[in-house]
């Protein structure tokens, strides 16, 4: 299985009556999103599943890829790491999954993979950070596959 966590990219600052959830790429992160999404587009990933916040910042990223978008609330802001591996179905998925949410859910789900425990690592706006889960000699393993930032 391979799971990319895709960080959403810059959104408007909040300010009046715009809710957190509300706030829209800027014209800085849309740019952010395509540089990203066209990376993704080369990997070819086999069977691809994008998963998404459904706030309104995470929606247009995820968009961005040109590809069908399911909206999970589990993937919303404060968001747990067993929320985002659940709607993962991690390891288990057939196939790539890329979650499109935000921090600080994204950099501890990363440490814990990595790690085997959560720590507030910083994934930056636009970045992802994929995931191969393998098994060799009988041995479950995760592997960083690739970083990438705008």
């Amino acid at each position: 299985m391979d799971l990319i966590l895709w960080r959403h990219a810059e959104a408007k600052e909040t300010g009046g009556p715009i809710a957190d959830t509300d706030r829209e790429l800027t014209a800085q992160g849309l740019k952010q999103a395509q540089e990203v999404a066209e990376w993704l587009r080369r990997q070819r990933l086999p069977r691809v599943a994008v998963l998404s916040s459904p706030t309104r910042r995470a929606l247009q990223t995820a968009e961005v890829l040109g590809l069908p978008v399911k909206i999970k609330k589990q993937l919303g802001i404060g968001a747990a790491t067993a929320d985002l591996l659940g709607a993962a179905d991690w390891p288990d998925h057939p196939g790539a999954i890329i979650l499109v949410s935000h921090q600080p859910a994204l950099g501890r789900l990363a440490s814990l993979l990595l790690a085997g425990t959560e720590a507030d690592w910083t994934i930056k706006k636009a970045g992802i950070w994929w995931f191969t889960n393998r098994v060799r000699h009988d041995e479950t393993q995760t592997v960083l596959r690739a970083v990438h930032n705008p």
